[in-house]
């Protein structure tokens, strides 16, 4: 059995798995980064799809019934 001084100092001084920790943080930011701008992102969309539903709505005109 290792003495507890003797395990954290060789935890403290190893590296492996170190570049996999921080991929894994800086995915986790980006998540939560993402999460936190979605309902931002799905509001401009819509916004954005209901002018252009109005603006090509409002091109079409009806025919004239009588056919002139």
């Amino acid at each position: 059995m290792f003495p507890v001084k003797s395990l954290i100092t060789r935890l403290i001084h190893d590296d492996r798995g170190q570049d996999l920790i921080e991929y894994a943080l800086l995915t986790a930011g980006l998540g939560l980064a993402g999460a936190a701008i979605w309902p931002a992102i799905t509001a401009a969309v819509g916004v954005v799809y209901t002018g252009l539903d109005t603006t090509t709505q409002n091109l079409w005109q009806a025919p004239d019934p009588g056919g002139s």
